[in-house]
């Protein structure tokens, strides 16, 4: 599985936002997240006990030095990306974290975008809440509109997570959101899967039409996953899931 062992990894090619700058506010030798998906790339959760989060200090410090570095390589950067071994969200400092990016951003590379890639679970927080609405890109996770289908995907850790409870607090973005859908289908614990069902994209796209995000990025498999027996969806596939989506007026990119 495919794991980040330092806070700041990159420049690597992203076939969502492009030239990006990843930054790792989890464990850098631990799976650290709120869902437990099945398919992520860096495997399933470890225990959270035995690896330390880094500290805020030591972010800006990683992130001021690899700046001072792009820089005097003449290397400019399309995004700096918040991913990495789990859930960003999840760390007590992230407000703070993003207050510092946007401070360096704006020193060394005015023009780069600053995205965070989350699952959506910890916005009912107000520090959480309020630092995705610093960013340029909140790119919030929505893979199945039917609770049990988001549950075989994504197992959430915390057992009253809902679609509903996504929703009413996904509206509050209003349209400072972008919505990403990992489309795939296959079986796992017997049970199978499949979010590309006429059933399954109808709910879904009731819930965009709710949430008139200003972007939606859907994709699919492109790495190795955890659980072995999920397929990737062709592209004509997502393509066509793509032009439902644009009927109803959403822009929408799409990533095979």
């Amino acid at each position: 599985m495919l794991q980040f062992h330092e806070i700041i990894y990159g420049p690597v090619f992203s076939r969502r936002l492009g030239n990006s700058l990843g930054v790792n506010l989890l464990p850098v030798d631990a799976k650290i997240c709120t869902f437990n998906c099945i398919y992520c790339e860096c495997g399933f959760n470890t225990t959270m006990r035995e690896f330390p989060m880094p500290h805020r200090t030591d972010v800006k410090l990683a992130l001021e030095q690899k700046f001072t570095t792009l820089l005097a390589e003449n290397q400019t950067i399309d995004v700096i990306t918040f991913a990495g071994n789990g859930e960003p969200t999840i760390h007590p400092e992230f407000e703070g974290i993003i207050d510092d990016t946007c401070e360096l951003r704006d020193r060394f590379f005015p023009k780069t975008k600053i995205s965070v890639l989350t699952n959506s679970t910890q916005i009912s927080k107000l520090q959480v809440f309020n630092a995705l609405m610093k960013v340029d890109n909140a790119i919030l996770k929505l893979d199945s509109a039917i609770d049990e289908t988001m549950r075989l995907l994504d197992q959430p850790t915390r057992a009253d997570f809902s679609v509903a409870w996504l929703v009413e607090n996904l509206q509050h973005f209003e349209n400072k959101l972008i919505v990403q859908t990992m489309f795939l289908r296959g079986s796992h614990n017997g049970k199978i899967i499949d979010n590309t069902t006429e059933k399954e994209i109808s709910a879904y796209l009731k819930i965009l039409q709710i949430l008139k995000p200003q972007q939606v990025m859907i994709y699919t498999i492109a790495r190795q996953t955890p659980v072995k027996s999920l397929q990737k969806i062709p592209l004509d596939e997502l393509e066509n899931i793509a032009e439902k989506i644009r009927k109803i007026g959403i822009d929408v990119s799409v990533a095979g």
